[in-house]
């Protein structure tokens, strides 16, 4: 499949030929669902923690004894029966993440991407970069892109000036190719990558 390459400033800049055994496979969404789940669980901290009977400051002594007083038989203030007692079962703190092949990793990020090519949301581009740090000028090359909104910019290696320049962009980001993921194409309404980047990706996905 061929794609179009433009310039920052809307020229065209030639073609460039993609693999259709990578990039124009069918749309898996259970392995993009499994892929995103993956990353959102790596993301929580997992520091939820609540006080078991062990865990509350207290006698251990016997409140009253054991029969004779009309009230329910208890062997500890601390019972969660009790109002500052301990947490039957509650939430400790605990590590979220699960395994996740690298085979279901690469596939995700091929679903994710032939579902943006087949869209038209993929640009490609000759070259990204800035020649200095400036908000306004990384605004002004998005619009002549015809970007609005979320955004992914990919290059092989990620700018420092461009990168610096698109963070106060809101729902735009300069990621590397090599740190691209599935959820970094889903999350964007347009793909901005390199011819580069592309070829880079094409080798690292086929």
């Amino acid at each position: 499949m061929k794609c179009s390459v433009i310039t920052l400033d809307n020229a065209p800049a030639g073609e460039i030929e993609l693999d259709e055994t990578v990039f124009g496979l069918p749309v898996r969404k259970d392995i993009l669902a499994r892929m995103v789940n993956w990353q959102l669980a790596k993301r929580r901290a997992g520091t939820h923690k609540t006080k078991g009977v062990s865990d509350i400051s207290g006698t251990t002594k016997k409140p009253y004894k054991q029969k004779g007083t009309g009230r329910p038989q208890v062997g500890s203030t601390r019972t969660p029966l009790w109002r500052h007692g301990g947490t039957v079962f509650g939430p400790q703190p605990r590590s979220y993440d699960f395994k996740l092949s690298k085979k279901v990793e690469i596939g995700a990020l091929r679903s994710a991407l032939a579902e943006k090519i087949k869209s038209g949301d993929v640009i490609v581009v000759d070259a990204l970069g800035a020649t200095a740090i400036k908000t306004k000028a990384a605004v002004e090359m998005l619009k002549r892109l015809g970007i609005t909104g979320k955004a992914v910019l990919v290059d092989v290696a990620a700018d420092d000036k461009l990168s610096r320049s698109v963070r106060n962009i809101p729902g735009v980001s300069l990621v590397a190719s090599a740190r691209l993921t599935a959820r970094d194409v889903i999350a964007a309404g347009r793909v901005v990558a390199t011819r580069g980047a592309l070829e880079k990706l094409q080798e690292a996905l086929g």
